[in-house]
């Protein structure tokens, strides 16, 4: 696998889940400087915001994102009850395009409380689209990229 900061790793998941993904660089998941947070900015046609959530905030997570859908006509995803594809936990994903974004972004900013939430652009790598395409509202969580192979 060609990511920097890789190549001298043995590349086990649990390596790589010990990373974050931060202004598409990878850093040690131990320390995270909430000012270096890569925020979401609009220049995309196409997006994904993932809304992470646990066991004990599903269904607050599942009505933030029923309430997304319902202002801002954006499609709602399934409720995830398992970490699915580079996503680490339980996640809602709520796909939209850059006319929802100005308003979307900053209510969901707003109304997110203590849920992180990975913004994301689709230009068709996956690869990209989790990394150099990514931005976090709230503290940034490790991705499984191994899964991009």
């Amino acid at each position: 696998m060609a990511i920097d900061g890789l190549d001298s790793l043995n590349e086990s998941p649990e390596q790589v889940l010990s990373l974050n993904i931060l202004s598409g660089n990878l850093v040690s998941g131990t320390y995270c400087d909430l000012s270096m947070i890569k925020r979401p900015i609009n220049r995309y046609d196409h997006y994904h915001a993932h809304v992470y959530f646990d066991g004990f905030s599903t269904d607050k997570a599942a009505s933030l994102c029923q309430k997304a859908g319902e202002l801002f006509g954006v499609k709602i995803g399934r409720v995830h009850q398992k970490p699915v594809g580079p996503h680490p936990c339980r996640s809602c994903q709520l796909a939209f395009d850059k006319n929802q974004f100005e308003q979307l972004i900053p209510w969901l900013e707003k109304n997110r409380e203590d849920f992180t939430v990975l913004v994301h652009g689709l230009t068709g790598n996956d690869l990209a689209d989790h990394t150099e395409h990514a931005s976090w509202l709230g503290k940034p969580v490790p991705l499984n990229l191994l899964i991009f192979d």
